[in-house]
């Protein structure tokens, strides 16, 4: 890792498990079921109006080009191989010779904006390209999220520093723990940049420590950084993204099919009852839940089996998987759904809904209420509100997180969609997202409070009263 001018601070990405377990599981079910399958993945800025400067840009220039260095070492295999034993051998073998071939594999540019000033000051959009093996490049996502946002405070929001990051994140874990919430740390993507990242890690820990020290209800569970679950000895968390969906519907065309042979695919890949919570938004979830009914399948079955009828002589995936996550659209509303879901299914298990989006320490006490009162068990994957909550040092303003996404486009050059419970996070080419919308019967939903520019600015939710 590169280090700043300034007190020492690591800059950049310096390990291959600097980045969420998620894209690891992936790895893995790619590496198994598709290996041989071209992809390419686009990057898109939803704050429209927060821009890049040019010297912004020449920083992550550079450092895309470092990740080409990185390369998993034996103490790292070693302790992947011990704690996360459902990625396997083959898997760990694979991931010991890997590198990131970034010469070939990355398209970077920067887009000037007329008028804006001249030199490094210049503003503009960064346009980024990832493309080659579904296997290969399925680990870039992570590390180039971080890096934009990185580059983004380090050249145009310059306006802070990291005093009290460590407090704040421990008086953020004790408030969560104090009111019983079992929760991790989500913030890899959008974090402020590493150090930021460890020092939040640190505040956790400690309110982890005072919170068994007091006996307070709650738990922290880990964090989704492999990384940093490697450094401070804590359980690395995660199972899917929609990645995964995507690719495989954009694969067969059959979207109405496609949450089924995700699923399948995916217990086949780990077994049951491992990594089991699952994302039910990829193509809104009443979609999902049609396919959640049909029958798991048993150990040693084909994953490419073409059963898809409901059979209630075994147990459907609703069953056997511990819960979903839920990633968009109103909260409060899903769990009515599930609730709805699982008692008309007679499913008397206390599943657990995974929230993780946009979520502050309101919104989880909020939530968790809500769901016990449905007779659920909440937890709670908590990201930006982490490892990007800033105010300005000048100005008594908010420096706000960037909202940045790397997203799959293309599948051996078929594009692909995202229909998720909010219309905020659709995405795909028009024609082909109105061909899946009409073929899955999905209907368009919007959350008041998820204004994908302007989630995180002053005036929204966990903006206000965060100093």
């Amino acid at each position: 890792m590169a280090t700043t001018n300034s007190g020492g601070v690591g800059e950049g990405i310096a390990s291959i498990l600097d980045t969420d377990l998620y894209k690891l599981t992936m790895q893995c079910a790619v590496l198994k079921h598709f290996p041989a399958e071209h992809v390419s993945y686009n990057f898109t800025n939803r704050t429209t109006h927060m821009k890049f400067n040019r010297a912004a840009f020449t920083w992550l220039q550079n450092q895309v080009k470092l990740l080409g260095d990185i390369h998993a070492t034996t103490d790292e295999i070693e302790w992947l191989g011990a704690t996360c034993s459902y990625l396997g051998a083959d898997y760990l073998e694979y991931l010991k010779q890997y590198r990131f071939k970034v010469a070939e594999q990355v398209d970077l540019s920067f887009n000037p904006i007329h008028g804006s000033s001249e030199g490094d000051e210049k503003l503009g959009e960064i346009s980024i390209r990832v493309h080659g093996l579904w296997v290969e490049t399925i680990l870039y996502e992570i590390p180039l999220l971080s890096l934009c946002s990185e580059a983004y405070f380090k050249f145009v929001d310059k306006d802070w520093n990291y005093n009290g990051q460590v407090e704040k994140a421990e008086h953020k874990g004790v408030q969560l723990l104090e009111s019983g919430c079992s929760f991790s740390e989500f913030g890899s993507r959008r974090r402020r940049d590493y150090h930021t990242h460890d020092l939040v890690i640190q505040g956790l820990l400690q309110a982890k420590l005072k919170g068994e020290k007091q006996g307070l209800r709650g738990k922290f569970t880990g964090t989704s950084n492999v990384h940093f679950a490697k450094k401070y000895g804590v359980v690395p968390i995660g199972t899917v993204a929609h990645e995964w969906t995507m690719g495989i519907a954009a694969l067969s065309g059959k979207y109405d099919h496609a949450n089924e042979e995700a699923l399948r695919r995916w217990m086949m890949t780990f077994g049951r009852g491992v990594l089991s919570i699952a994302l039910t938004d990829t193509f809104g979830t009443p979609s999902f839940l049609k396919a959640f009914v049909k029958p798991a399948p048993k150990a040693g079955e084909d994953a490419r089996s073409n059963s898809s009828t409901e059979d209630w002589s075994t147990d459907s995936y609703a069953k056997v998987f511990t819960g979903v996550r839920q990633d968009s659209g109103n909260p409060l509303d899903f769990i009515q759904m599930m609730k709805t879901f699982y008692d008309g299914r007679g499913i008397k298990d206390s599943k657990t809904i995974v929230f993780s989006d946009s979520l502050t320490v309101d919104r989880c006490i909020e939530y968790k209420q809500a769901t016990e009162a449905a007779g659920l068990t909440p937890s709670f994957g908590v990201g930006t509100y982490f490892t990007n909550d800033f105010w300005h040092l000048t100005v008594n303003d908010k420096s706000v997180p960037m909202n940045i996404v790397i997203k799959l486009a293309e599948v051996n050059g078929k594009s692909t969609v995202k229909l998720s419970d909010d219309r905020g996070k659709n995405m795909g080419p028009s024609k082909l997202v109105d061909e899946v919308k009409h073929n899955l019967g999905y209907t368009d939903k919007s959350w008041v409070e998820g204004d994908e520019a302007h989630r995180w600015d002053a005036t929204a939710p966990w903006g206000r009263g965060s100093k």
